[in-house]
């Protein structure tokens, strides 16, 4: 967007007219980068905030349940909650797990149309964000007729459709992924 704004007056004549300067406002775009694709859920699940723990019990920005925290080797939910750093970190560890687990199902079932959506890699990653990856898997194998949703309704599907077309070429699939803590 473009627009201007008087810098200062000078004179011309017996008038005095302001000097106008362009002013060039940038909006940034995160697009469907990875960067895009992370903000993108953790506005999803929390708009934004590190510091929530929703009336089911789930923690942070990407509501994380305790559960899969010590499958990534975070014990203490009460740390995990006050430390983003370390919700980041929780959040590249999941996805990578999640890739190593549905690797084959992103080979097979990318680019198909199962329940009226495209599969795409960041749409199965995303659903297992919200499902977990065995039920994002019984989803795809049984070609959507087992959409499971959360307990505010939200579907697989949905999660599908919703995060679909984002680069998460840059998560790596790890079968053992845990979060690195620095001191």
């Amino acid at each position: 967007m473009v627009s201007s704004r008087a810098i200062e007056s000078k004179p011309v004549g017996s008038l005095v007219l302001p000097t106008i300067e362009p002013h060039v406002t940038y909006t940034p775009t995160l697009g469907k980068t990875f960067v895009g694709f992370k903000e993108a859920v953790g506005f999803k699940e929390s708009r934004g905030n590190y510091f929530i723990v929703n009336s089911y019990g789930y923690l942070g920005k990407y509501q994380f349940g305790e559960g899969t925290l010590k499958l990534i080797g975070i014990y203490n939910p009460n740390e995990f909650l006050k430390n983003p750093e370390l919700q980041e970190k929780a959040f590249i560890a999941n996805a990578e797990r999640n890739k190593w687990i549905l690797r084959k199902d992103i080979k097979r079932f990318n680019g198909m149309v199962v329940n009226g959506v495209t599969v795409t890699e960041s749409g199965i990653l995303a659903a297992a964000h919200l499902a977990g990856p065995g039920n994002v898997k019984k989803y795809l194998r049984s070609y959507g007729s087992n959409n499971f949703a959360d307990a505010f309704g939200t579907s697989i599907s949905y999660y599908m459709k919703r995060f679909s077309g984002y680069d998460t070429s840059e998560i790596i699939p790890n079968k053992k992924a845990k979060v690195k803590r620095t001191i």
